[in-house]
C-alpha cells in the first residue's frame, strides 16, 4: 500500500491492515492502542513503550511502520481520531476484524469486564456522593438520554420512580420537545444527562437550558473531557467502548445501578412503603397473574396446557 493512500485512512484501519506485518512488540503496541487509544493519546513515545514493555525506539519504528514520518505525526493522527471518534463502519472493520467467529462471545464479555474494572479504578467517589445528595434534595428530577442511551435513561427513571414522587424522563424526538418538557425546570430541580460517543447535541442543549435556569446538572458520560461536563455539577465517569459495532454500556449501567442502590439505602423507609403499596396493588389487580412465570415447573405446565390446543 503506498504512503499517500495510507495517510487518507483512519489510524485504526491502518492498524488492522498492517497488524500481520508487525513484530511481537509492535503488536503489543497495536493491541494497547486499539483498546485504550483514549489513554494512549496523552502518552509520549517513551511512556507508551513503557506501558506495553517495549523500548522508545520500537514505538517510533511502530509509528513509521504504519506510514507516519515519526511519532509526532502518529500522535497527531491519534488526537484527530479521538476528537472525531469513529463511525459505525470503522468500528466494525477495526474492533472485530481479527477476532475469529468462535471467540466473539469471550472477546465481548472480556471487553465489558475490562470497562467495569477501568471504571472502578477511575470513579470519583466524591462526585458519586454529591450526585446522590443533589438527587435526594431535588424537588423534581429530570432524566435525559437519547439513542443508545435511552434504555439507560428509562432504567434509571423506572427505579427512581420507586423512591421519589416527581421523576420525569425527557422524551427527545425533537429539540422543541426538549424545551417544552423542561420549561418549568428551576433552581430546586436536578437534571441527569446521559451521553456517550458519539455525543448527543440534543442532550447537551437540554443540559445547557437546565443550567441556564439554575438547575443542578449531573452527567453520566465516558470522560472528564466529555462536552457534557461543561454544565455538570458532578460528572460520573463510566467507561464505554467507542470502538465497537454496538455501544458497550455495561459500565454505565453498573454506575446507574450503584446510584439507585445508594439512594434506596438513604430512603429505606420510603422505598419500603412504596414497594408494599405496589405489591398490594399487583395482587389486587392481578397484574402478574397472567403474564409472569415464576419457575421452570410453571412454564412446563403452561406449555402442556396450551400445546394440545394448537392446530
Amino acid at each position: 500500500m503506498d504512503k499517500v493512500k495510507k495517510q487518507n485512512e483512519n489510524l485504526l484501519i491502518r492498524l488492522n491492515q498492517s497488524y500481520s506485518d508487525l513484530s511481537k512488540g509492535q503488536k503489543r503496541l497495536a493491541d494497547f492502542i486499539s483498546a485504550h487509544y483514549d489513554q494512549a493519546v496523552f502518552m509520549t513515545a517513551a511512556k507508551l513503550g513503557k506501558q506495553v514493555g517495549v523500548s522508545e525506539s520500537t514505538t517510533v519504528r511502530f509509528a513509521m511502520q504504519l506510514g507516519y514520518e515519526g511519532y509526532p505525526e502518529f500522535q497527531r493522527a491519534l488526537e484527530e481520531m479521538v476528537m472525531n471518534k469513529l463511525n459505525s463502519i470503522q468500528r466494525m472493520q477495526f474492533t472485530y476484524g481479527r477476532v475469529p467467529q468462535g471467540e466473539i462471545l469471550d472477546t465481548v464479555l472480556q471487553s465489558d469486564i475490562d470497562k467495569i474494572k477501568m471504571t472502578l479504578e477511575e470513579v470519583d467517589h466524591n462526585a458519586f456522593e454529591m450526585a446522590a445528595d443533589l438527587i435526594l434534595n431535588a424537588q423534581r428530577i429530570y432524566i435525559v438520554g437519547i439513542r443508545s442511551c435511552e434504555p439507560l435513561a428509562s432504567f434509571l427513571s423506572f427505579y427512581l420512580h420507586m423512591i421519589f414522587e416527581d421523576v420525569r424522563q425527557v422524551q427527545t424526538n425533537s429539540a422543541s420537545e426538549i424545551f417544552e418538557q423542561l420549561i418549568r425546570i428551576g433552581p430546586d430541580d436536578v437534571i441527569i444527562g446521559i451521553s456517550f460517543p458519539r455525543y448527543s447535541v440534543r442532550t447537551l442543549k437540554a443540559l445547557e437550558f437546565a443550567n441556564n435556569r439554575g438547575a443542578k446538572v449531573i452527567t453520566i458520560t465516558d470522560s472528564v473531557h466529555s462536552p457534557m461536563n461543561v454544565y455538570s455539577s458532578c460528572p460520573l465517569i463510566a467507561k464505554s467502548d467507542m470502538a465497537s459495532i454496538v455501544d458497550s454500556l455495561v459500565a454505565p449501567l453498573s454506575v446507574i445501578n450503584a446510584l439507585v442502590v445508594a439512594l434506596c439505602m438513604r430512603r429505606q423507609d420510603d422505598v419500603k412503603k412504596t414497594l408494599e403499596t405496589m405489591e398490594a396493588l399487583w395482587d389486587e389487580y392481578q397484574v402478574y397473574s397472567s403474564d409472569e412465570i415464576n419457575s421452570l415447573d410453571n412454564a412446563s405446565k403452561i406449555k402442556g396446557k396450551y400445546s394440545g390446543k394448537q392446530k
